[in-house]
């Protein structure tokens, strides 16, 4: 069906404008980004096509370039077009976390940290810096490691905490493997920077794991 034989409200551009973002479909919302069809298959359809395709928007997002480029109706336009969109993302993400407002929600928290680690493909060890009033001084990538495993250093943790003059700071990680369950060495290692950072009067107030679609804290589970 020719798109502009749909009912107006149907339209994504126009549902969007009269009932908001929220209530579009991953289809709708991917064929707003997409704007044109191809040869016998209006954008809407192809759309549908590539999540059926891909599995998923993730999935799509993730895709590498070779992959996302041969797909019919994409290309490398498209490619670099969605890069810029998910890159502008992120920066809208920091910005929300970064303004100097204090963390008291985990859940923002979370949110933010799944934006930066989820889609790592090996293990990163990422910390926020914060000053004495849990507002974010900064947010850093320290450590990079295998698919299995990041080696992760107290000693730099200390110093970078030191170059900030931060009184607190948060600890997250990716499991690339998608479980967030923690190990026996996440454990250890927190406890080792625990003690390492207690030394200065620093506090580790949580330590987050990323995992697929879940976070766990360890503040909430009682270990800091």
């Amino acid at each position: 069906m020719v798109l502009k034989h749909l009912p107006s409200e149907s339209l994504p551009r126009e549902k969007l404008l009269n009932r908001g973002s929220h209530a579009l479909s991953d289809a709708e919302l991917l064929a707003i980004f997409l704007r044109t069809g191809t040869k016998g298959m209006n954008v809407l359809q192809l759309a549908d096509a590539l999540l059926s395709d891909f599995g998923s928007l993730r999935a799509l997002f993730t895709a590498n370039r070779e992959v996302f480029c041969q797909r019919k109706g994409l290309g490398l336009a498209k490619y670099v077009q969605l890069q810029a969109v998910l890159e502008m993302s992120q920066r809208y993400l920091s910005e929300t976390i970064q303004r100097g407002d204090s963390l008291n929600s985990p859940e923002q928290t979370k949110h933010y940290l799944m934006s930066v680690l989820r889609d790592r493909h090996r293990e990163a060890f990422y910390v926020l810096f914060l000053d004495n009033q849990n507002r974010v001084i900064a947010g850093e990538i320290m450590f990079e490691g295998t698919i299995d495993a990041a080696s992760v250093y107290p000693r730099e943790v200390v110093k970078r905490a030191l170059y900030h003059n931060a009184a607190a700071i948060i600890l997250s990680h990716n499991h690339p493997s998608g479980v967030a369950e923690p190990s026996q060495a996440d454990r250890r290692i927190t406890r080792r920077l625990t003690d390492a950072l207690g030394l200065v009067d620093i506090r580790v107030l949580d330590h987050f794991v990323v995992g697929d679609g879940e976070v766990v804290s360890f503040a909430e589970r009682g270990w800091i």
